[in-house]
């Protein structure tokens, strides 16, 4: 049987207009230790629907102990965002362990692309969190971000910290329905210029399927193989 974790809802943030940060305690007496990049599923027991649980990529560092923080946006249509964005803090969730195979590799051997929209991002602050906590060897580092405006982008003071902190760490948030100063437009003619020179490098790529797909086939035109390239849909 898979092993469950009970945990408490201790804090919730507003992020954005439409997106809600929430931070769980885990009650059983373990250590709940995580890769980057992983993600837990929760138990909604009073949605009656064919699948009562959700998956939620874990926003927060894997060097937190038993404690966590998922990123999720609300969906008016929805079955368990609108549950999450009624929730008190106190209220108990079960939790599966941490699941998911879209990790850094071990070795940050090569610069790293990550690709995201939306709360796909969550899954990359993580990692992006643990790189620079644990001081783990790395190279150039490049976050491409697609919003709709600029209100949406989600951890943008946190990222733009470290964009001025670390000069091998790149934040490029890109907006497509507002004019500002910034990036405008979609996401890929921003990393296909970067790495128009093929140089190897390891693409991780998150967020709304049609972007997801549309990257990935960018990336392996450009002659980018599986190996190379990492994908989790966020829809």
């Amino acid at each position: 049987m898979e092993e469950k974790i009970s945990a408490e809802l201790v804090k919730i943030l507003d992020e954005s207009p439409k997106v809600k940060r929430f931070f769980f305690k885990l009650k059983d007496p373990i250590s709940f230790e995580f890769k980057p990049g992983q993600f837990v599923i929760i138990d909604f027991p009073t949605i009656t629907h064919e699948f009562p649980y959700r998956s939620y990529s874990i926003a927060s560092s894997s060097s937190q102990k038993n404690t966590l923080e998922i990123c999720v946006v609300l969906k008016e249509d929805g079955c368990a965002s609108p549950l999450l964005f009624k929730a008190k803090t106190g209220t108990m969730y079960t939790l599966s362990i941490p699941q998911g195979r879209f990790v850094l590799p071990e070795i940050l051997d090569r610069d790293i692309c990550f690709i995201c929209t939306g709360t796909g991002v969550a899954p990359f602050r993580s990692m992006i969190q643990s790189i620079y906590e644990n001081n783990k060897a790395h190279k150039n580092i490049y976050l491409y971000f697609g919003n709709r405006k600029e209100e949406d982008i989600l951890y943008r003071k946190e990222f733009d910290e470290l964009n001025k902190e670390h000069t091998e760490f790149s934040f490029i948030p890109v907006l497509s329905q507002e004019d500002w100063a910034g990036a405008n437009g979609y996401l890929h003619p921003y990393y296909l210029k970067e790495f128009e020179d093929k140089r190897e490098a390891y693409f991780f790529i998150c967020g709304w399927t049609e972007m997801v797909r549309e990257a990935k086939n960018n990336l392996k035109a450009m002659g980018y193989d599986r190996r190379s390239i990492k994908i989790e849909l966020y829809d």
